[in-house]
């Protein structure tokens, strides 16, 4: 790829760079996560029941699914500066398209269409910040990117919860929409310039992912492994309001209290994954495990569900180990590998709603979402092990860690 070029009429640097493409992370966990909170304010204007709400949660997961290869593979030619600028306008749009829906229905296709551009713009802008940083300090850069996201689960979503909490939620969305807009002119003013890339081996290269066994396992393995956190997360502001018995406004210092769990369980991974990726993965699973059943015991309780749901944001630590995985796993393919991660882990979030909305739809109850979530990670730690049998004793399985920039 030819060297990057300073943005069209500005001075650019690789911090303002990153700092541009964080607030764009920072939207999407936000539009993510967000209703997660606002689910039984959801239900109640649109007149539906809790867990038929929660299929727009299954919605988004499910665009995010479908848009990773084919918006990846669609845009593989353009240029990064340009694609960005166009993806992160079609997320403010949809976002705003989603607060003007009349109906469930047509906010489920809101949100669906919403997630197409999402793993394009997380793979596409951790590409972009790897490009600007020196050697040795790529996954750094990356990592700077991915802040947002974390951001987001601690302040982003929270606050978003509480404008649909005094006001509605329609506005959570408008909310997520400026911010993808003021994140659409930072990067307008800071992206580097960059030439359309050519070839056909380029799709050739990015398709052979899904011709590798191993991928498949991964990003199945992905899906067990964090769906049953999402079981719990996407209901879990019901079941605090309906069984512990807490007032509504609660509820976001509750998500951020989880989120805070999320950046130190994502930390405390990363830092196992370094000294040895099997055991890592699989103390992560059994982390879930421990927990998802912790929160199912204590829910009727205020003081150990609010423990169990600090210690249920480590459950993210699950995502990191299985990225890693994928990188050892992927060859040449590592940036469909990289939208593929984050496909299958929306796929989670739609298994985990499903789930735990047919759990609820059963008359089983929310604390019985914590039990699904227990189940789910089983069958994902049981086909990780399957699939790594003969990894167990290495220090690392990742046999490439770089980014692929061409």
């Amino acid at each position: 790829m030819p060297s990057p070029a300073k943005a069209p009429g500005h001075q650019t640097s690789a911090g303002l760079t990153i700092l541009s493409l964080a607030v764009m992370t920072f939207a999407i966990g936000t539009g993510e996560f967000s209703i997660m909170g606002l689910l039984p304010a959801v239900a109640h204007s649109l007149d539906v029941s809790i867990p038929m709400a929660g299929n727009v949660v299954s919605a988004y997961a499910i665009g995010v699914v479908i848009g990773a290869p084919v918006v990846t593979l669609a845009t593989a030619t353009m240029s990064r500066r340009n694609l960005m600028l166009m993806l992160t306008g079609w997320f403010a749009v949809m976002n705003i398209l989603g607060a003007l829906s009349p109906g469930l229905i047509t906010l489920e296709i809101m949100r669906f269409l919403t997630g197409l551009t999402h793993a394009s713009m997380f793979g596409t802008g951790a590409l972009i910040a790897a490009g600007m940083a020196p050697e040795g300090q790529k996954g750094r850069a990356v990592g700077h990117v991915f802040s947002g996201l974390t951001i987001a689960n601690v302040i982003g979503a929270p606050l978003a919860s509480l404008i649909g909490e005094y006001g509605t939620w329609r506005w959570a969305y408008y909310f997520v929409g400026a911010i993808s807009l003021f994140a659409i002119f930072l990067m307008a003013r800071h992206l580097p310039a960059d030439s359309p890339r050519r070839g056909a081996s380029l799709l050739k290269r990015e398709l052979s992912a899904f011709g590798r066994a191993d991928v498949w396992f991964v990003l199945g393995t992905v899906v067990f492994g964090c769906g049953g956190m999402f079981s719990v997360y996407t209901y879990f502001a019901g079941g605090l309001t309906s069984v512990t018995h807490l007032p509504s406004w609660s509820v976001p210092y509750y998500q951020s209290l989880w989120g805070i769990g999320m950046v130190i369980g994502t930390y405390a991974g990363a830092w196992a994954i370094d000294k040895n990726v099997w055991k890592a993965t699989v103390g992560s699973f059994i982390w879930n495990i421990s927990v998802l059943a912790l929160y199912a015991v204590t829910l009727p309780s205020a003081v150990p569900v609010t423990v169990a749901i600090f210690l249920l944001g480590g459950t993210i630590a699950t995502g990191p180990a299985m990225q890693v995985r994928l990188m050892s796993v992927a060859g040449d393919a590592q940036t469909m590998a990289a939208a593929m991660n984050h496909a299958a882990f929306n796929m989670a979030n739609a298994v985990g709603a499903w789930v735990g909305g047919a759990v609820l739809a059963a008359g089983l109850g929310y604390a019985w979402t914590g039990w699904a979530g227990v189940l789910i990670s089983i069958i994902g730690l049981a086909l990780f092990l399957f699939s790594s049998s003969g990894d167990r004793g290495a220090q690392s399985t990742v046999t490439r860690t770089d980014i692929p920039l061409h």
